[in-house]
């Protein structure tokens, strides 16, 4: 059996990923084998979790998969001794719509596997106040259990004790509470945290994030609050099916959003996936019978993608007789041109005829289904899959034969249809699953 919880928090950027990147590796420096999950669409927290703990970590999402496709997935952790889901935004946050099987927040998965939760709790401006807002989390629904609280970036000994006595006042435990410390500060841009695999530190960085979590907090306490859980057997996966038997997977820091289920759905379905560099100037490979570009950062090195002619002339080929399909950042180089932060107009691929520019920034961000209007990699025309969209970029141009219909969590028509031509394909959403 394992321990099971949740680690959330009021808001966004309180600390609920450095704590649990802490709590990963103190427990994992104890000898306990540790997995963790991430509450949520964020395609970049996971490969956080696998830095802490080394084993994978996977996203689970009630907007956008059904009880069984959680419970598959979750049922990795069945060799575990301790399990963590690390939550988004705060506790309850999610659309105003309930998807397949909740509206996306924490509380939905809290409630659904049964963990408590460990409440993240920034104090800072307040004292007394955060009893408040800790019991108003703990009272507002009746099917999430609070744990225990951790305090964060607590300014001296005696805010700490303010604080302290008004939960204990309340009946809510505090497992511990952390002085600000810049050194476990995680670098961010403009999506989120710098990824991974980009911070050649991250494994000193969370080894000093562990060692003062250790300092400060009673893991004990913490483990002992844990609901002891065994994973349910699931009779089905997500619906998940690989665009191709071969798959020429684009990865490098400019492609690198992909969820880690798709890939491991892809290769359970048993395709076989290779992988190449753009910003190396690698071409997919000849012998694949699909390309997939994910999102990422192309933005930020679209010069570079712009310059390397042998990427772009290979892509040319390729997708002359084999289907070639971009998400988000992906799609945008498969655009025509795409335009940086600096005003800047570099020449993408020309696949596609979508035009995109960093310079005019808008924020794109929230769950989408789309139901395709014409068949991409994998999924044929009229299904309905469900996915995320996150990116800065404002649409200059976007000519080609829509590619979906695409409805936000509200139901409403949005602009960002995804296009079609030829073998090309490509989508602002991210892809997590198709409705069954």
């Amino acid at each position: 059996m394992a321990a099971g919880f949740v680690i959330s928090a009021p808001a966004s950027g309180v600390g609920k990923t450095t704590l649990t990147l802490a709590l990963a590796r103190a427990w994992s420096n104890r000898g306990l084998n540790v997995q963790c999950f991430k509450s949520g669409p964020d395609y970049i927290d996971p490969a956080f979790h696998a830095a802490a703990t080394g084993r994978a970590s996977v996203n689970v999402d009630s907007w956008a998969m059904d009880r069984g496709g959680i419970a598959h997935l979750v049922s990795r952790g069945a060799d575990a001794d301790v399990v963590l889901a690390e939550g988004s935004m705060g506790l309850f946050d999610g659309v105003a719509a309930r998807g397949v099987s909740g509206t996306g927040a924490t509380a939905d998965i809290a409630e659904m596997l049964g963990w408590p939760v460990v409440l993240v709790i920034d104090p800072s401006g307040q004292a007394q106040t955060a009893a408040a807002i800790a019991a108003g989390l703990r009272d507002y629904r009746p099917g999430v259990r609070l744990a225990g609280v951790v305090l964060n970036r607590v300014a001296s000994p005696r805010h700490e004790d303010l604080v302290r006595r008004a939960l204990n006042d309340s009946g809510i435990a505090v497992f511990g509470a952390l002085p600000r410390h810049a050194e476990i500060s995680l670098p961010k841009r403009h999506l989120g945290l710098v990824q991974a695999e980009e911070q050649g530190e991250i494994g000193k960085l969370i080894d000093e994030a562990a060692r003062f979590v250790a300092e400060h907090v009673d893991l004990d306490a913490v483990l002992r609050s844990a609901a002891s859980w065994s994973p349910q057997p699931a009779a089905k996966g997500l619906n998940v099916t690989p665009p191709g038997q071969r798959i020429a997977l684009a990865r490098d820091a400019a492609f690198s959003f992909v969820y880690p289920h798709m890939l491991e759905a892809w290769r359970r379905a048993g395709a076989e996936i290779s992988t190449f560099s753009p910003l190396s100037d690698e071409a997919p490979d000849a012998s694949a019978d699909v390309c997939w570009l994910p999102g990422g950062y192309p933005e930020l090195h679209a010069g570079k993608i712009a310059a390397n002619a042998r990427f772009r002339s290979g892509l040319r080929a390729f997708a002359e007789t084999r289907p070639v399909h971009g998400e988000c950042g992906g799609y945008m180089v498969l655009g025509t041109a795409l335009t940086d932060a600096d005003g800047i107009r570099h020449e993408m691929t020309g696949l596609l005829g979508l035009e995109t520019s960093f310079a005019k920034r808008r924020m794109h961000l929230g769950y989408r289904l789309a139901e395709l209007a014409a068949p991409m990699p994998g999924h044929r025309s009229g299904a309905r899959l469900r996915g995320h969209e996150f990116h800065y970029s404002t649409i200059l141009a976007q000519p080609d034969t829509p590619l979906a219909v695409v409805h936000d969590a509200t139901g409403a028509v949005i602009a960002e249809t995804g296009s079609q031509r030829g073998h090309a394909t490509g989508t602002f959403f991210h892809l997590i699953a198709e409705d069954r």
